[in-house]
Order: structure tokens, then C-alpha cells, then sequence
């Protein structure tokens, strides 16, 4: 995971359980006990990802076994009055099923995750078939990188990419996954996009810009304040 972008293919447990869709309610319940889980993926014979099944959708049947008596205060949704008497994991899983492609970047699957309030993606290639299975805490273990190495792939993503004739002119620092950039640019435009590339550096908490552009030059721009730090002895004409 060195110096290379981050998909999700990177962090995604690929030992996974699925379930097929004639699975009875039973197996789901042994499987999500054995497994330690909270979702499994379902899958047709072709170990394409048809749906989920969730405790939540099995929750559905304790739930209504005494009848709704608060029904009319709360109407149900036609789906999950079906759930209530479902007997298969076919007739149980939500579908279609949220999932996210294998070569997604970390930031994308956070993204469906985060719209679709969800715990763990099911990963599919291209044919949507199930190679593996992604959760939040997966996703959160990028925050987890060296501090050093996070500061090799700045110099290297950003640095060289932006002054690659003077990479030396800009510092790149790291601490606790904050990255400080100090130093000066020949343009000063550069520098709100170098803390936007470093910023985009998995596993970046986030960004000290402290670059600025070239010195100024009294001589060529006399209405512009000197930052050079220099001043004029007592007693000695200006130049």
C-alpha cells in the first residue's frame, strides 16, 4: 500500500460467506451467529450479488408475530409486512443489493456507505460477482499509515509533480497524519493546489499550507510592501 492510490480492493476481507438465495431463515440465522455478523450477501448460482440480508430484515418476523397492534398508528411498508412471513433468503434480502466495485477508490466507498447508511459493502468485479466484502473500519485503516510514509508520497505526488526542477524548495512534514507544507513556489497559484493534492493523499488527516510565492522585488514594485524581513539602517538613504 506504498506510494500506490488506494482502492478497495486493498482493504476488503476477501474470505467472505454469502448466502444462496434458497438459504432457509434458519441458515441465515446460524450463519450471521457462526460468523459473527450483522449482513450477508446474497448470491445467485453464478455468485453474482442479487441482495443483502440483514438482522434488521430478520428482526421483522419477531416483530409482527403477535400481529400489529399499533398498526394503524404506524402504516408498513408492503415489503416488510412480505419479510414478516419470508422462509428464504431470497424472499428475505433487500435487492438490488448496494455494493461497490473492487477498484473503487477508499473515498468512493466511504461515499456509499455513508449515502445508503450501511456498515459493510459487498465488493464485485465488473460482472458483479462477490470477490470480497468491505466495512467502515476497513476503510478507516488507511489513518493508520506511517507518518514517513505518508510524507514520501507528498514529496513524490505533489512535490515533484508541481516543481519537479526545485522539489527541495518545499518542505513536506508529517505528524499524526497532518501534513505541513512550508516553503515558496515561483507561482503563487501553486500553492492552494498543492494543499488540495496532498490533502487527496490517502490516509491524509489534513493539510498546514504555509507556501507562498516568489519575493518580492522593491525595486520593480515600490507600491508593494517588502516581505523580505530587511530593513534600512538609521541614518542610511533608502536605495
Amino acid at each position: 500500500m506504498h506510494n500506490t492510490p488506494h482502492t478497495v480492493s486493498d482493504v476488503m476481507t476477501r474470505n467472505v460467506l454469502a448466502l444462496k438465495t434458497g438459504a432457509t431463515f434458519k441458515d441465515v440465522v446460524k450463519a450471521m451467529r457462526e460468523w459473527k455478523v450483522s449482513a450477508l450477501p446474497v448470491v445467485d448460482d453464478g455468485h453474482r450479488v442479487v441482495g443483502v440480508v440483514s438482522e434488521a430484515d430478520l428482526l421483522l418476523k419477531e416483530e409482527f408475530r403477535d400481529g400489529d397492534p399499533d398498526g394503524y398508528a404506524r402504516p408498513r411498508r408492503p415489503e416488510d409486512v412480505a419479510k414478516a412471513v419470508a422462509r428464504t433468503a431470497e424472499e428475505l434480502m433487500t435487492a438490488p443489493a448496494v455494493t461497490v466495485r473492487s477498484g473503487a477508490s477508499l473515498a468512493q466507498g466511504a461515499r456509499i456507505m455513508a449515502r445508503n447508511r450501511v456498515k459493510r459493502l459487498p465488493v464485485v468485479d465488473g460482472d458483479g460477482v462477490l470477490t470480497g466484502i468491505v466495512s467502515r473500519c476497513d476503510l478507516l485503516g488507511v489513518f493508520l499509515r506511517d507518518d514517513a510514509d505518508l510524507a514520501r508520497e507528498v514529496r513524490r505526488a505533489v512535490v515533484e509533480r508541481l516543481v519537479p526542477e526545485t522539489p527541495g524548495a518545499i518542505r513536506v512534514e508529517v505528524r499524526d497524519g497532518i501534513v505541513k507544507l512550508t516553503g515558496r513556489f515561483r507561482e503563487t497559484g501553486l500553492a492552494p493546489v498543492a494543499a488540495h493534492l496532498a490533502r487527496a493523499v490517502e490516509g491524509v488527516v489534513d493539510v498546514d499550507c504555509a507556501l507562498s510565492g516568489p519575493h518580492r522585488h522593491i525595486e520593480l514594485d515600490p507600491d508593494l510592501p517588502d516581505d523580505t524581513g530587511a530593513v534600512t539602517s538609521p541614518g542610511t538613504p533608502p536605495a
